[in-house]
């Protein structure tokens, strides 16, 4: 399988190489609202899946449905994240004053960004996949490997406290604008 034994280069990492550079991208903007906003877990995340993608690459190659894959794996990968015993001990701060700013995830504003963060990694995963990726509900319980009555479940939980956030921060960024509710 190499195709130069001098470099050590194999077709294999070729095309992992080529699968990164074409990819990449759309995986971090898929983990950054998988993470809602949180560009450094984002940035871990991606890490982590492309890790393990490497690992199985050649059950990655025989995929039926390669996009499917990728979305599980990025998926566990955030699950994973979360049950590190470090996570829980770690406290997030606001933004720090010296920080450029932060990039606006394609047109999703602070107050989504916060609603969606303080949902669970899974319902976040099933909103994000269905209204922001706009899969159906069989890809997104594939994606999730769970039932589709979950991804609905969910879904419906995720939408109604996501309303009930937004409906909330109305309000506050009403005021800050200067105009009355």
């Amino acid at each position: 399988m190499r195709r130069d034994s001098g470099s050590g280069v194999t077709e294999r990492d070729e095309q992992f190489h080529d699968f990164v550079v074409g990819r990449r991208p759309r995986l971090l903007h898929t983990a950054t609202l998988l993470t809602a906003g949180d560009t450094h877990l984002a940035e871990d995340l991606v890490q982590a899946a492309l890790t393990k993608l490497y690992v199985a690459w050649p059950a990655f190659r025989r995929a039926s449905n390669p996009d499917a894959y990728v979305r599980r794996v990025l998926v566990n990968a955030l699950i994973d994240e979360r049950r590190r015993v470090w996570r829980r001990r770690e406290k997030p701060m606001a933004e720090l004053p010296d920080v450029a700013g932060a990039a606006d995830t394609d047109g999703v504003g602070d107050a989504v960004q916060q609603a969606l963060r303080d949902l669970p990694p899974r319902m976040r995963a099933a909103v994000v996949f269905r209204y922001f990726y706009d899969l159906g509900v069989a890809e997104t319980a594939d994606a999730l490997n769970c039932s589709e009555g979950n991804v609905k479940s969910q879904t419906a939980r995720g939408l109604e406290r996501l309303r009930a956030a937004l409906d909330s921060a109305q309000p506050t960024f009403l005021s800050s604008q200067g105009a009355t509710r």
